[in-house]
This record gives C-alpha cells, structure tokens and sequence, in this order.
C-alpha cells in the first residue's frame, strides 16, 4: 500500500511562516535568514500584534515566528499563541524572548506543549535552530530552549525548599502584611480577622518558620527577612 500522494506532497512543500516582531533588526534578520531556507517559505513579517492578526488570516500560515513583548501588550506574543490554540489549533508557534523567564514558559505551555517552541532570542543566530524549531511545531511537536529549562528547574527546587512555601495561603497573606511592617491590630483590620485570629495565625507562622522566641532579634523581623529574601523586594511606588 502506498503512501497518499497528497501527504507526499505536503512533506515537499515549504512551511509557510509568518513573522512577528517590533524590532526592525530582527525582522530583517529573520527575513534574511528563513527567506534563503528551502525548507521554508517566508509569508509575511509584522510589527504589531495587528499586522500578524492580519498576516494570519490572509496566509493561514503553517507556523507562526513572534516576540513575546510585541504592541500593544507586553506579552502580546504569549496573547496570540494561547488564542490560536483556540482559533487555530492546528497552527504551529515559535516565541522568541530575550529573558529566560519561567513564567513566560509556563503560560505558553500551560495548556499543553504540542506545536509550540520557547527559544531565547540569542539562539536565532544559529539559523538550523531556528529552522529546527520550525520544523516541530509544524509537525505538532514542541521546543524548549535549555536555559529556560535550567530555570524552570531551579525555580522547583527553590519552591521545594522554601520555608514559605510551608504556610497555608492565608498565613501567607498575612506574612506579607507583617513584612510591611503592620501591627496584628492593623493586619486584623486590613484582613477583616479578630486580633486572636490573627495572634493564632502569627504564632503559626513562626512555629512553621522554625523561629523560637528569642531575646535578641525579634521574630517579626526575622519572618518579614524570611518572606523578602524568598519572595523578592517589593518594587518601588
């Protein structure tokens, strides 16, 4: 039994592709590099998520190539490629990023890794990576570049080994409210608690956290370095 003449033919074809990025420089880069690749034709290259919206219904490309910081959002790209598994499914995507940011992995992947690639922007200059990619996610499967795994990891452990990550959500809540400083008076008003809701709570914060009572740092300041040390500095006004 032979193999359909219509499948053979859609192996032979190109992929079509369109591009996706504010950066000119990129757009150029890409266009150079998939635009003298056999294995893939080159459809269109967008600015804006409005350009792309466009590109996509006018060519119904195979793959989509787009930035994840792209007008008018900060993670347009992330926007379009979580839509087209909806309006598209079929559509593969490649989303390029300058940051190994594991929340970015986890929201374009969240549903699912099929037809879908993460890769760092700096990985674009090896051009049969990016081809690679391509070549993936057309054919439904996925690509994760390794730092961005390397992340995701030592994101794990670090959750696995978090003190905080101990406490129940609503002690959490009110370990941030000690970490900014408020009184148990403030934090019962701030929460909608009585006081010796809020007392139980405190003294199981700290049992949690291993913090003994202890006359020389007061376990209030302790809790709240603990909490900003995990959680990060909060960002200035």
């Amino acid at each position: 039994m032979g193999v359909p003449a219509d499948y053979v033919e859609a192996a032979r074809r190109p992929i079509g592709v369109v591009v996706a990025d504010d950066s000119y420089m990129i757009r150029e880069f890409l266009a150079l590099a998939l635009g003298s690749t056999p294995q893939v034709r080159l459809l269109a290259t967008c600015s804006d998520a409005k350009e792309l919206a466009r590109a996509i219904d006018t060519y119904a490309p195979d793959v989509v190539v787009t930035d994840i910081r792209m007008p008018p959002s900060p993670e347009e790209g992330l926007r379009v490629a979580n839509r087209l598994r909806v309006t598209h499914p079929e559509m593969g995507v490649v989303v390029l990023s300058q940051y190994a940011e594991p929340a970015y992995a986890l929201s374009l992947l969240g549903e699912g890794t099929g037809g879908r690639a993460y890769l760092l922007k700096e990985r674009i200059r090896d051009r049969q990576e990016l081809i690679g990619a391509i070549e993936a996610v057309a054919r439904g499967g996925s690509v994760i570049d390794p730092r961005i795994v390397d992340v995701l990891i030592a994101a794990r452990v670090r959750a696995a080994n978090s003190r905080v990550a101990r406490l129940t959500p609503r002690e959490q809540e009110l370990l941030a409210e000690i970490a900014a400083g408020k009184s148990n008076g403030a934090i019962a008003e701030s929460l909608v608690l009585t006081k010796r809701a809020v007392e139980k709570h405190v003294n199981a914060i700290f049992s949690k956290l291993d913090l003994p009572e202890s006359p020389d740092v007061s376990r209030r300041v302790r809790a709240a370095l603990i909490f900003l040390a995990e959680e990060g500095m909060p960002e200035e006004p």
